[in-house]
């Protein structure tokens, strides 16, 4: 089995700004922008409210809530009316996917997905970032692989549920291939029952990556667990051992700046594989939000 941490959300870059860690700890992945997109901002509801308009307070206006929204990886049945046999879905294409595929990722494997957050507030009606608040990298959801689904030749059949998936708009892009979750995660040493897919509904340290006081977003935190010494190979794009230093109680990573997806081969590190889990299993009795209640809500 491999561990992926997958960047996904709103960043400096795609978005320009993180995306929102409410006041009261709740968190709130944003989709970047997409132009293709069928889907926009005001479309995708979160605990009954549009995302149009928080998304324009927090960009100043630079993302409009008309704009196109690359909701992707899409995890959550509420974000959109959904077909019959709606399941969650994660896409990948070009550069980024050739990387998964050499990496072997396939059934069975875990994506991990982490982004850019900062905590904000509301001054005077309308949401702010928090001055004092810094950014950070924190998990905010995860999906373990059923299927992957090349759509390189075209939409293929029993797919129509996913028609509104932004790789839907994208079928002439290389390597366009999806990843459809599993309705239960499959993890040794994690209780049976938990769902496949989700997002963890609030800020926790134990899903925080960057380190305490870091000056920098990637300088992350990481148990000893994931020291690639004695052979074993390193996190994906993370092979200079100057990234990589040892401390008593964790391992300090310099993770790299570009790139999307991390893959660790969990046969020679357990350890980070427990480790997942036992985020998952604490996500989830933190309240965290599973993908679905097994049926898409149907177009009305």
């Amino acid at each position: 089995m491999k561990l992926i941490f997958s960047r996904k959300g709103f960043d400096t870059a795609a978005g320009g700004v993180p995306s929102p860690i409410l006041p009261d700890g709740r968190l709130l992945s944003l989709p970047i922008p997409d132009a293709h997109s069928t889907v926009s901002y005001d479309d995708i509801v979160h605990e009954g409210a549009s995302l149009g308009p928080l998304v324009a307070e927090l960009t100043r206006g630079r993302v409009t809530a008309g704009q196109g929204a690359h909701l992707d990886p899409d995890l959550l049945s509420e974000h959109l009316p959904r077909l019959p046999g709606w399941r969650p879905v994660f896409g990948q294409m070009g550069q980024a996917q050739s990387h998964l595929r050499n990496q072997g990722v396939g059934p069975g494997d875990l994506f991990l997905f982490f982004g850019l957050f900062r905590r904000i507030e509301q001054r005077e009606g309308a949401w702010r970032f928090a001055p004092e608040a810094r950014p950070c990298h924190l998990l905010w959801g995860w999906m373990q692989v059923d299927e992957v689904v090349s759509l390189e030749g075209g939409w293929p059949p029993g797919l129509e549920w996913a028609r509104d998936h932004p790789h839907a708009q994208r079928l002439e892009t290389a390597r366009n291939t999806l990843y459809l979750a599993r309705p239960r995660l499959t993890l040794e040493g994690v209780a049976d029952g938990l769902p496949g897919a989700g997002v963890f509904s609030h800020e926790a340290p134990a899903r925080r990556l960057t380190a305490p006081g870091a000056s920098r977003v990637s300088d992350w935190a990481l148990p000893p667990g994931f020291y690639p010494g004695k052979g074993r190979p390193p996190l994906s794009y993370h092979a200079d051992p100057d990234r990589w230093r040892r401390h008593p109680d964790h391992v300090a990573l310099r993770a790299v700046a570009r790139g999307q997806e991390f893959v660790l081969d969990g046969a020679a590190y357990p350890e980070a594989l427990a480790w997942a889990g036992a985020r998952i299993r604490g996500g989830v009795d933190d309240g965290a939000v599973p993908a679905h209640d097994g049926e898409g809500k149907e177009r009305g």
